[in-house]
């Protein structure tokens, strides 16, 4: 159920969860390690300010998405897509530093909230 069995469908939710694995992950690396992990590799803050100016770019992207879907990643059903980008929005948000608000992002990580899965795994106060 998570990933459709029609090829459009599933097309779409692929296409989410390559560009979680590549672009995003890719953009908060840096960050992420300096600010959460305080890995000594990643120290110089130039780099991570960077990598959390591309992340937020990325994360208007997925904005974008949402607000076009007014559900979830991929449509109006939930998906694989919404399990990796969920938690790569909860390392978002538990990433110290300066971030827009986006309201579509808040809206579609509150409807994530209610479901046992997420609850446990992901929004559980642990980056």
């Amino acid at each position: 159920d998570l990933l459709p069995c029609a090829a459009q469908a599933r097309a779409q939710v692929e296409q989410w969860m390559d560009w979680q694995a590549s672009d995003l992950n890719s953009a908060w690396r840096h960050v992420f390690m300096a600010r959460v992990r305080q890995h000594p590799d990643f120290a110089d803050d130039a780099r991570a300010e960077a990598s959390l100016e591309q992340w937020n770019r990325l994360m208007t992207v997925l904005d974008h998405q949402l607000a076009a879907s007014n559900a979830y990643v991929a449509g109006t059903d939930f998906s694989l897509a919404d399990i990796v980008l969920g938690l790569s929005t909860q390392r978002w948000r538990s990433t110290p530093g300066n971030k827009p608000v986006l309201r579509h992002v808040d809206a579609w990580f509150e409807r994530l909230r209610p479901r046992p899965g997420f609850a446990e795994h992901v929004d559980n106060g642990v980056a």
